[in-house]
């Protein structure tokens, strides 16, 4: 769905590129420093060097974090492995999950399931702009029939997290 859409269109998580090279960094000091203390322990055989690269390649896929992209009437998660989409404008229901690792799972009126961590809205506000304009849209067509209250909370969350950083700036706070 997003790849038909023009790229000026589409809103992305702003902090991805960071934590995608954080999870590189991470992964490649991991290798580095297994190699290293082989190499030097003269241990290092090949099936070790595998063994060292599977764990590199799964440390990696666990640090790197879901991209989000978000556009008019739309929202997409994309993982290593899967992508997700739903419609915002035509959402059927908006359910939270769990208290400290907290994730959204939105369901639209085609069946289409995205599972989301909050904390990518409440650090992107743009996300959220397109999501709530979304959801607005849903209200209107009558679709959205549960997780209204999970949005307004979560609107408030994102409310006082910007409001808190407009006054850090000007330095009121």
């Amino acid at each position: 769905m997003a790849g038909s859409r023009p790229r000026a269109a589409l809103t992305d998580d702003r902090h991805w590129r960071g934590s995608a090279r954080f999870a590189t960094g991470c992964a490649v000091a991991f290798l580095g420093m297994t190699l290293l203390v082989d190499l030097d322990a003269e241990t290092l055989t090949p099936p070790r060097a595998l063994l060292w690269l599977v764990m590199t390649a799964v440390i990696f896929t666990v640090l790197l974090p879901q991209r989000v992209t978000a556009g008019p009437g739309w929202l997409e998660v994309q993982g290593l492995v899967r992508r997700q989409w739903v419609r915002t404008d035509a959402l059927v229901a908006v359910r939270q999950y769990g208290d400290i690792s907290a994730h959204l799972i939105l369901r639209d009126t085609d069946g289409h399931r995205l599972e989301l961590d909050p904390r990518t809205l409440v650090a992107n506000p743009l996300l959220w702009h397109e999501l709530d304009t979304g959801v607005r849209r849903s209200r209107e067509h009558g679709t959205l029939v549960e997780g209204t209250d999970v949005l307004e909370q979560l609107g408030h969350q994102i409310d006082d997290v910007t409001t808190r950083a407009v006054l850090r700036a000007s330095g009121i706070f």
